[in-house]
């Protein structure tokens, strides 16, 4: 058995995480549930991470999972943009992520 959210694994007897609560669920069924690189989707490339950043908390607080990729060269002094920061999101919520992206850049928040 192993917990989804820890990814902890227990021997059988367990049916709950002792650290977090949540129901164990077999290792071949969690191993079906796996996500890969190739389930993500890059949405949008920024050159600010703060930007990214932002973008990626109102993805998150509408439920939609969100990474940031930053490609950033701490080595050298530089000044402008020399940053590749890619926001990506699950192939599933590409559709409603750029949607929600559009409407933040068009100052429409959704919120009545």
């Amino acid at each position: 058995m192993i917990c989804p959210k820890c990814e902890y694994e227990y021997i059988d007897e367990i049916t709950d995480c002792p650290d977090c609560g949540t129901r164990l669920i077999p290792v071949d069924e969690f191993a079906g549930k796996l996500t890969t690189p190739a389930d993500w989707v890059i949405i949008k490339t920024l050159s600010e991470e703060y930007e990214a950043q932002m973008l990626k908390d109102n993805l998150e607080s509408g439920g939609i999972s969100a990474l940031i990729l930053a490609q950033k060269d701490h080595v050298y002094p530089g000044v402008g943009g020399l940053a590749v920061v890619k926001l990506l999101v699950k192939k599933k919520d590409v559709t409603g992520a750029i949607a929600l992206i559009e409407n933040i850049y068009k100052g429409d928040s959704g919120i009545e």
